[in-house]
């Protein structure tokens, strides 16, 4: 089950909605991808081509979840992802990549509950990579070396 945000609404009432996601890959096609994907059980509040832009719309929107890119030009995912830590950043993080290797994996696990996501997997794994983390747990793809 993915848990809902609640947040509170002018008047006061308290409602229930869904996770806000932030994508970032540089890719086009990818992009595209990733928000379709994700459109039907999230809210995505932005789509950006780099890890700056990023950063940037991060701080700006506050979404619940981060799907990133490791390899983006300016800013790569996991850069980003820290920066966003840094500076207090409570969203969760799942990266997407086509790297295998295992310094990436112990690279984006040393910055805490995230999920792990080979491309080539993306429909199999990113769903339940993104519940895994909303539920405060890591999700590595299958194959990949921890």
């Amino acid at each position: 089950m993915i848990r809902m945000c609640g947040r509170r609404i002018p008047g006061g009432a308290h409602v229930t909605i869904r996770p806000r996601v932030l994508v970032a890959d540089d890719h086009r096609a990818m992009l595209d991808s990733l928000v379709r994907l994700l459109s039907g059980e999230f809210d995505v509040v932005a789509a950006v081509a780099d890890g700056l832009a990023a950063v940037s719309e991060a701080e700006r929107l506050e979404p619940d979840l981060l799907v990133l890119d490791i390899s983006m030009p300016g800013c790569n995912g996991i850069a980003a992802a820290a920066r966003l830590k840094d500076s207090g950043s409570t969203a969760k993080v799942v990266f997407v990549t086509n790297l295998h290797e295992r310094e990436f994996v112990k690279e984006s696990l040393a910055l805490g509950d995230v999920g792990f996501v080979v491309k080539d997997r993306l429909v199999a794994d990113l769903l339940p990579a993104i519940r895994r983390v909303l539920a405060g747990q890591s999700f590595v793809s299958p194959f990949v070396t921890r």
